[in-house]
């Protein structure tokens, strides 16, 4: 706390000392006098800059050619008024910038032009008629909207400023950006006094406003948040999540608690990515108007920081890892990530790894940053940006967990260990995600919500988010008597996160992951162990996953696996009933329906699938008694909310301490054109458990060619300098480190 309280006043004092300079010249903000020259002198000899231009300008041209239309607002997200006033924020944004670039007037009589119709409306305009919102907007049903709406109109203000005559400034900032900017704030502190995306787009929305106007007071207010103002920490927002936990806001609170050292964002990259246009393009005002502040260097650089670890949050194919809540296929070709990927690269460290990236995006900002990123495209700098294996802490200080990410070859392994992650978090501690070149083999959900799609409960969340993506049992973890993990309760969830065991990417052939977690549920410690391996007996790297359980009591255990593609082959048999019934009544069973169960008598049970023409095998061990479950996505869900995909559930009952391993392989294909399907089955003929006690555990993979490994971890002791010598079934295993593999 005393570090932060020192950074806010030196913030301060900088901030006192620079408002009581000139005012600044237009523009400013993001584009800037110097920088559009610049642009200027390059226009015709920048490919990638000049097609980022020239399909701007065909966007807005046809714009204009339609004409201006400023309803009054009526709709949810998704609904005509919403979608055109959310169009017109961008128009008015790209037309400045087009306007200072060409120096075309007709750009700017364009901004001129809508914002007047806006001042018009807006000084007589009530709240939103649509009342479901903790915070109504006025141009939209929520204050977020209205943000993200003076966000990018505030950049347009600052490229035409020196067109309008004073009395038209004075006009739009009397009637409608100081009006605009006091309701998302003071009329609205649920809103805007808070630790969440919302605030930083409220924050960053009074900001640049305040910047382009030089008005100190919304500049104060969008950094520290309003003074004096005590707020109910009770309320919940839109999402269910408790408002301003800590008492905490503005936009340097916004940078201090949610971000950890390592740039990991606590709500998840889904919500990350929709917050680091407002954290960048803030920053990047802050730093043109006034660059003595330093923006970029708070926090020890996190801003840029977050940007790397964003991007490594992201699959084979730039998808984001659905953690929390995620829509699946958001990626680093939004707009968002323009803005990342071209301001990390021209305010931080220049990484040619970031301009084939830009190259992919295939699009630059029209900015001093943009045409950085398009020159060192034409200047032949970039470079493949490599994604390795990499362990992100969570928390202001690192220390509440983390996500661990495992890369070999064209698997990724995406463990997530991390808080609760606001609002937007799951219940589901010590769970993971599992990758092929892109594809999901053993997934997770992400969020139950259509975006922006009206007919689907307003393009909002949807009660399914809560009733089934936000319960443990949606999730590859193990769920305790079908309930979730902190009782499916946010206030008690926040208080608690697993801790990291150890993260050792150091060995290409072994890399490990591993957590434990001893407050989901009551006297009970699960403590799990992934790894990647790469041996030369299996034919590609296969995924090992340890998972002990250590109660006070008997209990039953669910441990669900869930898996896309088509069922092959098992080793069990199973019964499939005339009649589907639900596997439970709460906690996120009352959304599934029980589609087959068995049982085995094996050591072993399998379960191979093909998917995208690929097989995968799953091999686990198994105790006598315990059920075999197929389960489908998809029951009580009238409205068909949720996807009707498969998951595969060991159930072991009546049961204390105990312990899950699993191999996940993938192997051989399967081509259509050619009908021919190569290297179908596993190559695992007995996996094993040879040791399990308080200290070790030892794993014994034997292949179908009688090939047998042995993988031991140490349970109490990850150091890498410890030593340790073990005796099984009389052989003698010595070995430094954490584990053995051999």
């Amino acid at each position: 706390m005393n570090k932060y309280i020192t950074s806010l006043q030196i913030f301060v004092c900088a901030i006192f000392i620079t408002l009581s300079a000139n005012a600044q010249e237009h523009p400013s903000l993001i584009l800037t006098k110097s920088g559009v020259e610049k642009i200027r002198a390059e226009l015709g000899n920048v490919p990638l800059f000049d097609a980022s231009l020239e399909k701007l300008k065909q966007q807005v041209d046809a714009e204009i050619a339609l004409g201006i239309d400023t309803p009054i607002p009526k709709d949810y997200s998704g609904g005509y008024t919403h979608v055109r006033h959310k169009r017109n924020m961008y128009v008015m944004q790209q037309a400045g910038a087009l306007y200072q670039i060409l120096d075309d007037e007709k750009y700017a009589k364009y901004v001129k032009d809508m914002l007047l119709q806006y001042e018009e409306m807006y000084k007589t305009l009530p709240l939103h008629p649509k009342t479901r919102s903790y915070a109504r907007g006025k141009l939209f049903w929520q204050c977020l909207n209205d943000s993200n709406w003076l966000v990018y109109v505030s950049q347009a203000y600052d490229c035409i400023y020196n067109y309008l005559s004073k009395a038209e400034r004075k006009k739009l900032e009397n009637n409608l950006f100081r009006p605009f900017a006091d309701h998302i704030s003071v009329d609205s502190p649920q809103f805007y006094q808070r630790v969440h995306n919302h605030s930083t787009w409220g924050n960053a929305a009074v900001g640049m406003i305040g910047l382009v106007m030089n008005d100190k007071e919304l500049i104060d207010r969008a950094l520290y948040g309003i003074p004096g103002l005590e707020m109910d920490k009770s309320a919940k927002d839109d999402d269910g999540g408790f408002i301003n936990k800590e008492g905490k806001a503005g936009f340097l609170a916004n940078i201090e608690e949610p971000f950890s050292p390592d740039g990991y964002y606590n709500e998840g990259p889904y919500y990350q990515r929709y917050a680091m246009y407002p954290f960048l393009i803030f920053a990047e005002g802050l730093h043109n108007v006034k660059p003595e502040l330093k923006i970029f260097e708070y926090k020890d650089g996190v801003l840029l920081k977050s940007i790397n670890a964003l991007l490594n949050l992201s699959d084979a194919d730039g998808d984001f890892f659905p953690l929390n809540d995620g829509q699946k296929g958001m990626s680093y070709y939004t707009d968002a990530l323009v803005s990342a990927v071209d301001i990390s690269y021209y305010y931080g460290s220049q990484d040619p790894g970031l301009l084939s990236i830009a190259a992919k995006q295939n699009k630059v900002l029209l900015d001093d940053s943009g045409l950085a990123v398009a020159l060192g495209v034409k200047n032949g700098k970039a470079t493949p940006f490599n994604k390795k294996s990499i362990n992100l802490s969570d928390g202001p200080e690192g220390k509440q967990g983390g996500v661990g990410i495992l890369r070999s070859e064209n698997l990724e392994l995406v463990f997530k260990y991390a808080s609760q992650g606001s609002s937007h978090g799951h219940y589901d501690k010590l769970s993971y995600s599992f990758y092929n070149n892109g594809n999901e083999v053993l997934q997770d959900y992400g969020l139950a919500r259509f975006v922006n799609i009206e007919q689907k409960g307003g393009g909002n969340y949807l009660k399914e988010n809560k009733t089934w993506a936000k319960q443990t049992i949606a999730h590859n973890t193990l769920v305790q008597n079908e309930k979730s993990h902190y009782q499916g309760k946010y206030d008690i969830g926040s208080k608690y996160h697993p801790d990291l065991y150890l993260f050792d990417d150091s060995n290409a052939s072994v890399q490990i992951v591993s957590a434990k977690e001893t407050n989901a549920y009551p006297e009970t410690e699960m403590h799990r162990t992934m790894a990647i391996i790469k041996d030369d007996s299996f034919e590609n790297p296969f995924m090992l996953d340890i998972l002990k359980v250590d109660a006070d009591s008997t209990n039953q255990y669910d441990l669900p696996f869930y898996f896309l593609g088509q069922v092959i082959k098992t080793n069990f048999e199973y019964e499939v009933p005339n009649t589907l019934e639900t596997l439970g009544n709460d906690n996120g069973y009352q959304h599934l329906w029980s589609e087959g169960c068995g049982s085995t008598t094996e050591e072993n049970t399998k379960i191979s699938w093909l998917d995208k023409g690929k097989f995968y095998t799953l091999t686990s061990t198994i105790s006598k008694d315990d059920e075999l479950r197929f389960v489908r996505i998809g029951a009580n869900d009238p409205k068909f909310n949720l996807r009707r995909e498969a998951g595969f559930i060991i159930r072991r009952k009546d049961t204390q301490n105990t312990m899950f391993v699993s191999i996940t392989e993938s192997h051989g294909s399967y081509s259509p054109v050619t009908e021919s399907a190569i290297n179908s089955n596993s190559n695992i003929k007995e996996l094993k458990v040879i040791l399990d006690n308080v200290d070790y555990t030892a794993i014994s993979i034997t292949t179908v060619n009688d090939i047998t490994k042995v993988f031991i971890i140490a349970n109490n002791n990850a150091s890498k300098k410890a030593t340790h010598t073990l005796n099984i079934n009389d052989k003698n295993y010595e070995w430094s480190g954490s584990y053995y593999f051999k």
